[in-house]
């Protein structure tokens, strides 16, 4: 199960409490306080890993709980710090606090740390009081409380380039052919429900990540057909390449699709359509593809590549053309 969102309570440990003690020895009649600091407590860490894809590691383990600091002790003996909780996340994790959903961290370097709550500081003993004028202290300082508070981790996909398109238009076929991702692939819609990262590798070892999001439905601005969970992991692509069923199967007219991909997009973040993009005909093998594209010709004036994922026709050419934009 792919799992891009998720609730957590994260708590820091508290500090420990500084100690009251005195120097009891023989022949050491007034020794003095010696009571040592206690130990601050561990933070909570988010840490970006490249190696980490979604956020299910998170999902059966809500609460994230670092330990607490050790207490002060006799003879100046300071309480031992408490251990960090650690937690992996892939990079892309946006993460809001709980109720309001403010945004705290937007994490997207690979091996990024984040301290989601930080630990309490330890108390201070009584030999930190001693003074000249006052040279047997009773004071100590209770250790601070660590950090809590409840969160909302949410992925958004980081990737070179975003395929985007109808359900059925051959997204998944197309990434399964360029790269070594290897998708659910049918003859039905919304074969994919969740994005999959595949990537593209070159001679001059250089490499592309492309990301296969799941088709989009009328009204996914408004979150129809889990349009929000979808449109979001297109928000971090640098290049949207834009795939069109210009065969017309199942009935689809492809000038049509475009200008609604096109104007759903717009509705949730304008933005996106900012970003380079590169309209690609697929299924040109079949014969009823030349009379949908002459058709499309006369709404869209711009560069469109005409590809047949299925018969790899066209693919290295595409394959070229993302190198010479984006490496």
């Amino acid at each position: 199960m792919f799992v891009d969102r998720v609730k957590i309570h994260a708590k820091a440990g508290d500090g420990g409490n500084g100690c009251v003690s005195f120097r009891r020895e023989k022949f050491v009649p007034r020794g003095g306080p010696d009571g040592g600091n206690g130990g601050c407590g561990g933070n909570v860490i988010l840490h970006v890993d490249k190696d980490t894809d979604q956020l299910s590691g998170l999902l059966y383990r809500p609460g994230l709980i670092a330990k607490r600091g050790g207490h002060g002790r006799g003879k100046k003996q300071h309480g031992a710090n408490g251990g960090h909780f650690t937690v992996k996340v892939p990079p892309g994790t946006v993460v809001r606090r709980l109720p309001g959903g403010e945004m705290v961290a937007d994490l997207v370097a690979v091996g990024e740390d984040f301290i989601l709550c930080a630990g309490g500081r330890g108390g201070r003993g009584n030999y930190t009081f001693k003074r000249s004028d006052h040279q047997a202290p009773r004071e100590f300082d209770y250790g601070e409380h660590g950090e809590d508070g409840e969160f909302e981790l949410e992925l958004k996909i980081v990737a070179d380039v975003g395929i985007v398109g109808y359900p059925n238009a051959g997204k998944s076929t197309l990434l399964s052919k360029i790269s070594r991702a290897r998708p659910k692939i049918a003859s039905y819609p919304f074969t994919t429900l969740n994005p999959v990262i595949g990537t593209v590798e070159y001679e001059d070892y250089k490499t592309l990540r492309i990301a296969d999001i799941p088709g989009l439905v009328e009204g996914a601005h408004r979150n129809v057909g889990l349009g929000h969970g979808f449109l979001r992991h297109i928000e971090r692509c640098r290049f949207i390449l834009i795939l069109l069923d210009m065969a017309g199967v199942d009935g689809r007219d492809p000038c049509k699709d475009y200008t609604r991909l096109l104007e759903e997009v717009k509705l949730y973040n304008p933005q996106i359509l900012k970003k380079p993009r590169l309209v690609v005909a697929n299924k040109m093998d079949r014969p009823e593809s030349e009379i949908y594209l002459k058709k499309f010709k006369r709404l869209y004036r711009g560069r469109l590549l005409k590809i047949s994922a299925e018969e790899r026709i066209g693919l290295n050419e595409l394959r070229n053309l993302l190198h010479e934009k984006l490496l």
